[in-house]
């Protein structure tokens, strides 16, 4: 199975050749969208090409979400730590967007490894942003703790209008989502995944990883959520992580991985359904073949026919004359 990247691809790209670029450049002006849901506007000027001004809008949020200055808790905190000097946060964010950050190019480490380490985490600014107060609690998890003031169960967002759900304990944290699909062929296609993913665990190179449960109604874990954060029609995947998942640098892994497991399934059904869709075309494809081949075969055996039948009918006049 294929794991989503954390660093935007484009973004990354768009860093690494103004780097290389040195002094020369051009303006750029751009828009572009990860997994649907996260814009970003990167902006660069020929007046000052060696800083970058990248406006990131999130996901909508739904009401029960935990949001701190219209911000998931911590995210400030973690883009100070993930960049140091490199960024400069700009309060407040341009209009539409929920963070603008100035990126000093020139501040970026002089050793090429160092600074591509950098770039990376740069363009990794999702995970940064969205992934920070799901890392607050896993790291408190890792020392076995409950984060203070958070309640027993937090709603984080990750798609518009759409939560997970964490229920932080000190020996555990239990991780829900509801996972909705408007078209009924990829439900069909989901349930089929997501059922084999709960058995894939049970093999014995998987059985240290977190448990997983798949389930049509809500788990206890969800007890006294408003209904109208609840999808009638959604299906549950429920996540048990223990403290031996988020140990040293497992823990930015498993945040990614919880950060962007829809994605991760959604991806995963698209991708089935083009490959039934395929085998599909493919196999109609074949029956047409075998039906051209068969009339064919059909007209080249009605022509042996109707002419064999002329030569005996010409050959028996032929005798009769002889006579």
């Amino acid at each position: 199975m294929i794991l989503l990247q954390s660093p935007s691809r484009f973004l990354l790209q768009i860093l690494k050749d103004r780097v290389v670029s040195g002094d020369k450049g051009v303006d750029i002006d751009c828009h572009t969208v990860e997994f649907d849901d996260m814009r970003y506007h990167i902006q660069f000027s020929m007046r000052n090409p060696k800083v970058m001004v990248l406006s990131v809008a999130l996901p909508l949020a739904p009401p029960e979400a935990i949001l701190h200055d219209g911000l998931p808790l911590g995210a400030i905190d973690a883009i100070k730590a993930a960049y140091g000097a490199v960024v400069q946060i700009l309060d407040p964010p341009k209009d539409c967007f929920d963070v603008t950050m100035k990126i000093n190019l020139t501040k970026l480490p002089t050793d090429e490894e160092q600074r591509n380490v950098v770039l990376t985490r740069i363009a990794s600014v999702r995970e940064v942003v969205l992934g920070a107060p799901l890392k607050l609690l896993l790291r408190h998890l890792a020392s076995k703790t409950v984060a203070p003031n958070v309640d027993k169960l937090v709603a984080l967002v990750h798609r518009p209008n759409e939560s997970f759900f964490l229920a932080p304990q000190a020996d555990k944290v239990t991780v829900v989502y509801p996972m909705r699909f408007q078209d009924s062929i990829d439900i069909v296609l989901a349930t089929s995944f997501l059922q084999e993913f709960v058995e894939a665990r049970r093999t014995a190179a998987l059985n240290n990883a977190p448990s997983c449960m798949w389930s049509p109604v809500p788990p206890l874990e969800l007890k006294g959520v408003n209904a109208d954060a609840l999808d009638a029609n959604a299906g549950f995947v429920t996540f048990v992580v223990f403290p031996r998942h988020v140990e040293g640098r497992k823990l930015d892994k498993t945040v990614w991985s919880l950060l962007t497991f829809h994605a991760y399934v959604s991806y995963h059904v698209k991708c089935s359904e083009g490959f039934m869709h395929t085998r599909m075309r493919r196999r109609v494809e074949s029956l047409i073949q075998a039906l051209d081949r068969a009339k064919s075969d059909a007209e080249k055996l009605k022509k042996l026919v109707h002419g064999g039948s002329f030569r005996r009918l010409s050959m028996k006049h032929e005798g009769n004359s002889n006579h």
